[in-house]
Protein backbone atom coordinates (compact mmCIF):
# COMPACT_ATOMS: atom_id res chain seq x y z
CA UNK A 1 0.00 0.00 0.00
CA UNK A 2 1.29 3.54 -0.89
CA UNK A 3 1.07 5.02 2.92
CA UNK A 4 1.60 9.24 3.61
CA UNK A 5 2.86 9.49 7.22
CA UNK A 6 2.51 13.12 8.13
CA UNK A 7 5.19 13.86 11.21
CA UNK A 8 7.34 10.97 10.16
CA UNK A 9 10.16 12.79 12.09
CA UNK A 10 8.11 13.25 15.21
CA UNK A 11 8.44 10.43 17.77
CA UNK A 12 5.22 8.81 17.17
CA UNK A 13 5.89 9.47 12.90
CA UNK A 14 9.12 7.73 12.92
CA UNK A 15 7.66 4.79 14.94
CA UNK A 16 4.70 4.41 12.21
CA UNK A 17 7.55 4.55 9.32
CA UNK A 18 9.42 1.85 11.01
CA UNK A 19 6.06 -0.46 11.52
CA UNK A 20 4.85 0.58 8.02
CA UNK A 21 8.18 -0.18 5.99
CA UNK A 22 8.73 -3.68 8.38
CA UNK A 23 5.34 -5.21 6.60
CA UNK A 24 6.18 -4.13 3.34
CA UNK A 25 4.20 -0.75 2.24
CA UNK A 26 5.48 2.24 0.26
CA UNK A 27 5.87 5.06 3.03
CA UNK A 28 5.93 8.65 1.16
CA UNK A 29 7.64 11.00 3.80
CA UNK A 30 8.40 14.98 3.59
CA UNK A 31 10.62 16.99 5.85
CA UNK A 32 8.96 20.46 6.92
CA UNK A 33 11.11 22.20 4.32
CA UNK A 34 10.01 20.15 1.59
CA UNK A 35 6.48 20.27 2.48
CA UNK A 36 4.27 23.11 5.03
CA UNK A 37 1.26 21.46 6.22
CA UNK A 38 0.55 25.19 7.44
CA UNK A 39 -0.04 25.97 3.95
CA UNK A 40 -3.18 24.86 2.61
CA UNK A 41 -2.58 24.90 -1.12
CA UNK A 42 1.00 23.14 -1.21
CA UNK A 43 -0.62 20.24 1.31
CA UNK A 44 -3.39 19.76 -1.43
CA UNK A 45 -0.91 20.08 -4.74
CA UNK A 46 1.19 17.59 -2.99
CA UNK A 47 -1.89 14.61 -2.19
CA UNK A 48 -2.95 15.55 -5.64
CA UNK A 49 0.30 14.74 -7.31
CA UNK A 50 1.63 11.54 -4.86
CA UNK A 51 -2.00 10.18 -4.73
CA UNK A 52 -1.33 8.07 -1.71
CA UNK A 53 -4.21 5.27 -0.46
CA UNK A 54 -3.74 6.09 3.23
CA UNK A 55 -2.57 8.85 5.22
CA UNK A 56 -1.34 8.88 8.84
CA UNK A 57 -1.57 12.46 10.44
CA UNK A 58 1.32 12.08 13.24
CA UNK A 59 2.12 15.78 12.51
CA UNK A 60 1.06 18.25 15.71
CA UNK A 61 3.15 20.86 17.59
CA UNK A 62 3.14 19.35 20.63
CA UNK A 63 4.67 19.86 24.16
CA UNK A 64 4.44 19.16 28.00
CA UNK A 65 2.29 21.98 30.84
CA UNK A 66 5.24 24.73 30.40
CA UNK A 67 5.19 24.76 27.17
CA UNK A 68 1.35 24.41 26.37
CA UNK A 69 1.05 27.59 29.20
CA UNK A 70 3.54 29.49 27.29
CA UNK A 71 2.66 29.11 23.74
CA UNK A 72 -1.27 28.74 23.75
CA UNK A 73 -1.70 30.60 20.58
CA UNK A 74 0.71 28.54 18.65
CA UNK A 75 -0.67 25.50 19.77
CA UNK A 76 -4.26 25.81 18.85
CA UNK A 77 -3.72 27.55 15.36
CA UNK A 78 -0.69 25.24 14.12
CA UNK A 79 -2.76 22.20 15.14
CA UNK A 80 -6.24 23.21 13.51
CA UNK A 81 -4.01 24.78 10.17
CA UNK A 82 -2.35 20.95 10.17
CA UNK A 83 -4.97 19.17 10.67
CA UNK A 84 -7.60 21.45 8.26
CA UNK A 85 -5.14 21.05 5.45
CA UNK A 86 -4.16 17.36 5.48
CA UNK A 87 -7.72 16.58 6.10
CA UNK A 88 -9.34 18.19 3.82
CA UNK A 89 -6.35 17.46 1.06
CA UNK A 90 -6.74 13.79 1.43
CA UNK A 91 -10.95 13.98 0.48
CA UNK A 92 -9.85 16.45 -2.65
CA UNK A 93 -7.28 13.44 -3.59
CA UNK A 94 -9.12 10.82 -3.03
CA UNK A 95 -7.44 9.55 0.02
CA UNK A 96 -9.39 5.79 0.53
CA UNK A 97 -8.49 5.46 4.36
CA UNK A 98 -7.13 8.03 6.78
CA UNK A 99 -6.21 8.10 10.71
CA UNK A 100 -6.03 10.74 12.81
CA UNK A 101 -3.74 10.70 16.04
CA UNK A 102 -5.22 13.07 18.62
CA UNK A 103 -4.64 13.02 22.61
CA UNK A 104 -6.35 11.99 25.57
CA UNK A 105 -6.78 15.57 26.75
CA UNK A 106 -9.30 16.23 24.83
CA UNK A 107 -11.63 14.58 27.80
CA UNK A 108 -13.06 17.16 30.68
CA UNK A 109 -10.48 17.68 33.28
CA UNK A 110 -12.75 15.65 35.84
CA UNK A 111 -13.69 12.79 33.82
CA UNK A 112 -14.93 9.81 35.31
CA UNK A 113 -11.83 7.86 35.54
CA UNK A 114 -10.61 5.48 33.69
CA UNK A 115 -12.20 7.64 31.03
CA UNK A 116 -14.34 6.24 28.07
CA UNK A 117 -14.78 8.11 24.47
CA UNK A 118 -17.92 9.32 25.03
CA UNK A 119 -16.89 11.54 27.73
CA UNK A 120 -16.09 13.73 24.77
CA UNK A 121 -17.89 17.27 25.49
CA UNK A 122 -18.91 16.38 28.92
CA UNK A 123 -16.85 18.80 30.82
CA UNK A 124 -14.52 21.44 31.17
CA UNK A 125 -10.94 21.14 29.86
CA UNK A 126 -7.73 21.18 32.02
CA UNK A 127 -6.93 24.58 31.54
CA UNK A 128 -3.32 24.45 31.01
CA UNK A 129 -4.09 22.60 27.63
CA UNK A 130 -6.68 23.93 26.92
CA UNK A 131 -6.02 24.94 22.94
CA UNK A 132 -4.30 21.99 22.42
CA UNK A 133 -7.13 19.72 23.45
CA UNK A 134 -9.55 22.09 21.48
CA UNK A 135 -7.24 21.49 18.37
CA UNK A 136 -7.44 17.33 18.92
CA UNK A 137 -11.51 17.56 19.30
CA UNK A 138 -11.83 19.64 16.08
CA UNK A 139 -9.49 17.11 14.58
CA UNK A 140 -12.16 14.01 15.59
CA UNK A 141 -14.43 16.24 14.23
CA UNK A 142 -13.70 17.20 11.55
CA UNK A 143 -13.05 13.48 10.33
CA UNK A 144 -16.45 12.98 11.69
CA UNK A 145 -18.35 15.17 9.49
CA UNK A 146 -16.33 14.31 6.05
CA UNK A 147 -17.52 10.54 6.78
CA UNK A 148 -21.06 12.04 7.01
CA UNK A 149 -21.02 14.83 4.22
CA UNK A 150 -18.85 12.64 1.81
CA UNK A 151 -18.99 9.24 2.97
CA UNK A 152 -15.04 9.11 3.40
CA UNK A 153 -13.25 6.69 5.44
CA UNK A 154 -11.25 8.59 7.99
CA UNK A 155 -10.77 7.58 11.57
CA UNK A 156 -9.42 9.22 14.77
CA UNK A 157 -7.55 7.29 17.85
CA UNK A 158 -6.76 8.91 20.74
CA UNK A 159 -3.30 7.90 22.71
CA UNK A 160 -2.50 8.15 26.00
CA UNK A 161 1.18 9.66 26.81
CA UNK A 162 3.56 8.45 25.05
CA UNK A 163 7.45 7.98 25.17
CA UNK A 164 9.87 5.80 23.52
CA UNK A 165 12.99 5.97 20.89
CA UNK A 166 12.71 9.90 19.36
CA UNK A 167 10.85 11.45 22.11
CA UNK A 168 11.44 15.27 22.67
CA UNK A 169 14.04 15.42 26.14
CA UNK A 170 13.63 19.57 26.29
CA UNK A 171 14.25 20.25 30.07
CA UNK A 172 10.92 22.13 29.69
CA UNK A 173 9.06 21.98 26.78
CA UNK A 174 8.96 18.04 27.05
CA UNK A 175 6.45 15.67 28.89
CA UNK A 176 6.78 14.77 32.08
CA UNK A 177 8.64 11.19 31.39
CA UNK A 178 11.12 12.17 29.11
CA UNK A 179 11.82 15.45 30.97
CA UNK A 180 12.48 13.83 33.81
CA UNK A 181 14.08 10.90 32.53
CA UNK A 182 17.16 13.56 31.22
CA UNK A 183 17.12 15.70 34.28
CA UNK A 184 17.64 12.53 36.77
CA UNK A 185 20.29 11.14 33.83
CA UNK A 186 21.71 14.58 34.34
CA UNK A 187 21.56 14.78 37.87
CA UNK A 188 23.18 11.46 38.26
CA UNK A 189 26.34 12.30 36.07
CA UNK A 190 26.77 15.70 37.67
CA UNK A 191 26.33 13.82 41.35
CA UNK A 192 23.63 16.03 42.00
CA UNK A 193 22.50 15.48 45.49
CA UNK A 194 19.08 16.17 44.72
CA UNK A 195 16.09 16.74 41.54
CA UNK A 196 13.39 19.25 41.89
CA UNK A 197 10.44 18.02 40.13
CA UNK A 198 7.03 20.03 39.52
CA UNK A 199 3.85 19.59 41.41
CA UNK A 200 2.95 17.23 44.64
CA UNK A 201 3.55 13.83 42.93
CA UNK A 202 0.42 12.29 43.29
CA UNK A 203 -1.31 12.72 40.04
CA UNK A 204 -2.23 9.56 38.17
CA UNK A 205 -0.79 9.32 34.54
CA UNK A 206 -0.79 6.02 32.20
CA UNK A 207 2.31 5.71 29.48
CA UNK A 208 2.27 3.37 26.65
CA UNK A 209 5.30 2.94 24.54
CA UNK A 210 5.42 4.30 20.93
CA UNK A 211 6.11 0.97 19.22
CA UNK A 212 2.59 -0.30 20.90
CA UNK A 213 0.88 3.08 19.33
CA UNK A 214 2.13 2.10 16.10
CA UNK A 215 1.42 -1.07 16.49
CA UNK A 216 -2.51 -0.08 17.49
CA UNK A 217 -2.29 1.85 14.83
CA UNK A 218 -2.23 0.04 11.91
CA UNK A 219 -4.30 -2.52 14.06
CA UNK A 220 -7.31 0.10 13.39
CA UNK A 221 -6.36 1.17 10.01
CA UNK A 222 -6.65 -2.70 8.76
CA UNK A 223 -10.15 -2.92 10.26
CA UNK A 224 -12.58 -3.74 7.43
CA UNK A 225 -14.86 -0.57 6.92
CA UNK A 226 -18.09 -2.05 7.21
CA UNK A 227 -16.27 -3.74 10.68
CA UNK A 228 -15.73 -0.14 12.04
CA UNK A 229 -18.90 1.24 10.87
CA UNK A 230 -20.41 -1.17 12.30
CA UNK A 231 -18.09 -1.92 16.11
CA UNK A 232 -17.04 1.87 16.06
CA UNK A 233 -19.10 4.45 14.63
CA UNK A 234 -22.38 3.61 16.27
CA UNK A 235 -20.70 4.37 19.53
CA UNK A 236 -18.45 7.17 18.57
CA UNK A 237 -16.18 8.38 16.02
CA UNK A 238 -12.88 7.55 17.93
CA UNK A 239 -10.70 4.64 19.87
CA UNK A 240 -8.90 5.38 22.91
CA UNK A 241 -5.48 3.99 22.92
CA UNK A 242 -3.48 3.05 25.87
CA UNK A 243 -2.33 0.25 28.60
CA UNK A 244 -5.51 0.70 31.06
CA UNK A 245 -2.74 0.94 33.66
CA UNK A 246 -1.19 4.12 35.29
CA UNK A 247 1.16 5.64 38.08
CA UNK A 248 1.63 8.29 40.16
CA UNK A 249 4.16 10.80 39.33
CA UNK A 250 6.29 9.73 42.20
CA UNK A 251 6.49 6.39 41.41
CA UNK A 252 7.39 7.29 37.62
CA UNK A 253 10.22 9.39 39.16
CA UNK A 254 11.27 6.27 41.63
CA UNK A 255 10.80 3.87 38.58
CA UNK A 256 13.04 6.43 36.06
CA UNK A 257 15.57 7.01 39.27
CA UNK A 258 16.03 2.97 39.43
CA UNK A 259 16.59 2.57 35.86
CA UNK A 260 18.90 5.53 35.48
CA UNK A 261 20.82 4.58 39.11
CA UNK A 262 20.42 7.59 40.58
CA UNK A 263 20.30 7.83 44.34
CA UNK A 264 19.99 11.12 45.28
CA UNK A 265 16.72 12.99 46.89
CA UNK A 266 13.36 13.44 44.59
CA UNK A 267 12.39 16.30 46.06
CA UNK A 268 8.60 17.76 44.46
CA UNK A 269 7.91 21.50 44.38
CA UNK A 270 4.39 21.61 45.88
CA UNK A 271 4.15 25.48 44.80
CA UNK A 272 3.74 24.07 40.73
CA UNK A 273 0.81 22.74 39.13
CA UNK A 274 -0.01 19.75 39.28
CA UNK A 275 -1.97 19.21 36.35
CA UNK A 276 -4.86 17.02 35.72
CA UNK A 277 -5.51 14.83 38.72
CA UNK A 278 -5.69 11.43 36.92
CA UNK A 279 -5.59 10.60 32.69
CA UNK A 280 -6.14 6.70 32.21
CA UNK A 281 -7.91 5.55 29.17
CA UNK A 282 -10.99 3.10 28.74
CA UNK A 283 -9.34 1.02 26.56
CA UNK A 284 -11.91 -2.08 26.26
CA UNK A 285 -13.53 -0.99 23.24
CA UNK A 286 -9.71 -0.91 21.25
CA UNK A 287 -9.74 -4.57 23.16
CA UNK A 288 -12.82 -6.16 21.68
CA UNK A 289 -11.15 -5.37 18.42
CA UNK A 290 -8.39 -7.47 19.27
CA UNK A 291 -5.44 -5.54 20.42
CA UNK A 292 -3.61 -4.49 23.88
CA UNK A 293 -0.52 -3.32 24.66
CA UNK A 294 2.74 -5.69 24.96
CA UNK A 295 5.69 -3.36 26.65
CA UNK A 296 5.57 -2.67 30.18
CA UNK A 297 6.40 0.38 31.94
CA UNK A 298 9.57 -0.91 33.25
CA UNK A 299 10.32 -2.60 29.96
CA UNK A 300 9.77 0.59 28.08
CA UNK A 301 12.07 2.72 30.28
CA UNK A 302 14.47 0.76 30.25
CA UNK A 303 14.84 0.70 26.57
CA UNK A 304 14.18 4.07 26.16
CA UNK A 305 16.99 5.10 28.45
CA UNK A 306 19.04 2.67 26.35
CA UNK A 307 18.09 5.03 23.35
CA UNK A 308 19.08 8.04 25.19
CA UNK A 309 22.27 6.75 25.94
CA UNK A 310 23.24 6.17 22.39
CA UNK A 311 21.90 9.21 20.81
CA UNK A 312 22.42 11.69 23.90
CA UNK A 313 24.32 13.92 21.99
CA UNK A 314 21.44 14.73 19.31
CA UNK A 315 18.40 14.19 22.14
CA UNK A 316 20.64 17.13 24.51
CA UNK A 317 20.08 19.37 21.39
CA UNK A 318 16.57 19.68 21.29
Amino acid sequence: MRVFVAGHRGMVGSALVRALEARGDEVIVRTRSELDLCDQRTVEEFLQHERPEAVYLAAAKVGGIHANNTYPAEFIHQNLAIQSHVVHGSWKAGVERLLFLGSSCIYPRDAAQPMTEDALLTGPLEPTNEPYALAKIAGIKLCESYNRQYGTDFRSVMPTNLYGPGDNFHPENSHVLPGLLRRIHEAKQASAPEVVIWGTGTPMREFLHVDDMAAACLHVMDLEADHWRSQVQPMCSHLNVGTGVDVTIRELAETLAEVIGFTGELRFDTSKPDGTPRKLLDVDRLAGLGWRARTSLREGIESTYAWYCAHEGAARAV
